[in-house]
This record gives C-alpha cells, sequence and structure tokens, in this order.
C-alpha cells in the first residue's frame, strides 16, 4: 500500500496510514463518530467520505494517539448488515489517564470501569462511546502519548 493512492472521483491524496495495526469499525454514524472521537480523545479527521443520500459515509478515517483508526457505515443492501460492536476493545496509552477519562464523559461517553489502580502496576479504566465501542485507558508501563 502507498501513500500516494488517488480517489477515483476527486483526484485527492488519501492520507497516510499510521500505525502497525490499523482498527476499522463498522459504525452506525461512522462521520458523527469520528466527530465524536475527536471530542472525547482528540483525536484528527484525516478524511471523510461524502455522505450518501441516506447519510452514510463508505469510508472516514482519523488519528488518534499516534495510529490511524478507520470506519464506515453499515450496508445491509450490499451484505453488511447493521450489528452491535462486540468482544473487542481499543485501548488508550496515556500519561494522564484521569483528565483523558473525565475528558471522554464529559463529550458523551458512559464509564464502564472508571480508572482504578491495577495489580499489574499501571492505572487502567474502560468506557463505552455512543456508538456502542468499548475504549480502554492504560496509564504505565504502556504510556507512549
Amino acid at each position: 500500500m502507498t501513500d500516494t493512492l488517488q480517489q477515483s472521483d476527486t483526484h485527492q491524496a488519501m492520507p497516510s496510514v499510521k500505525g502497525g495495526v490499523v482498527a476499522y469499525l463498522s459504525i452506525d454514524g461512522a462521520a458523527k463518530a469520528a466527530e465524536f472521537y475527536t471530542k472525547a480523545f482528540g483525536a484528527e479527521i484525516a478524511m471523510i467520505q461524502p455522505l450518501d443520500e441516506k447519510c452514510r459515509t463508505m469510508h472516514a478515517h482519523i488519528y488518534l494517539n499516534g495510529s490511524s483508526i478507520m470506519m464506515s457505515d453499515f450496508y445491509p443492501e450490499h451484505g453488511h448488515p447493521v450489528v452491535a460492536p462486540a468482544a473487542f476493545n481499543l485501548m488508550i496509552p496515556t500519561n494522564n489517564i484521569d483528565a483523558d477519562y473525565k475528558r471522554a464523559i464529559d463529550a458523551g461517553c458512559e464509564a464502564t470501569m472508571p480508572p482504578q489502580d491495577m495489580f499489574w502496576g499501571d492505572r487502567y479504566g474502560q468506557l463505552k462511546d455512543p456508538f456502542g465501542v468499548t475504549w480502554a485507558m492504560n496509564q504505565g508501563a504502556f504510556s507512549s502519548k
């Protein structure tokens, strides 16, 4: 994959992909989620494909904490039905978990496990965003912010 791939309709250069593994989320309201993540987690929007007549986007790309996260809406008519996010979380390493957790809660995330000192020596917490995605925050040995 190259950073110089072009969009066929608009001929704009695609944004650089950051990170060794990139999460690609299927979300009901991907463009709204991308904007929400800027408020909740300090993400930067790299690009969002234009919305279709049903207010869906086929691709959104954000940068968060030095990595790319990509997402799209569901397209049931193309075999991509709506399903609730499950069996994963996205972890954000941080040097200030209490402030970052509060920012996410103030933006509209639900507290599911407030930050606490854990047996492995780090401070860790979890929350859920309005789109159903579970996020974890970890301050300690894995911090890279």
